[in-house]
């Protein structure tokens, strides 16, 4: 299914979109509730202001990314970065 250039709220439950691709999408205030993102990718991507929890995140890489603000179970993660170097 191809869907551009329009404007919809879509509802999908219990169903398999492995290998879907969006581009150039708004997905703001989106919910996502038992959702599996294994092995997807993401590049160019405002997260800000998203909110994870019971969240699995073994494995994940994060590289070249804005964490200004970012928090970790309420601590920030400039913080816990600052911390560690000191720890050195």
């Amino acid at each position: 299914m191809n869907i551009s250039d329009s404007k919809h709220t879509l509802r999908a439950s219990n169903a398999d979109l492995s290998s879907s691709i969006f581009s150039d999408v708004s997905l703001q205030s989106a919910q996502f509730s038992d959702v599996n993102l294994s092995m997807a990718r993401f590049s160019d991507i405002n997260f800000s202001g998203a909110k994870l929890n019971d969240v699995n995140l073994s494995g994940v890489e994060i590289d070249n990314c804005d964490l200004t603000g970012m928090k970790i179970r309420g601590i920030l993660v400039s913080d816990l970065f600052a911390a560690y170097e000191k720890k050195g």
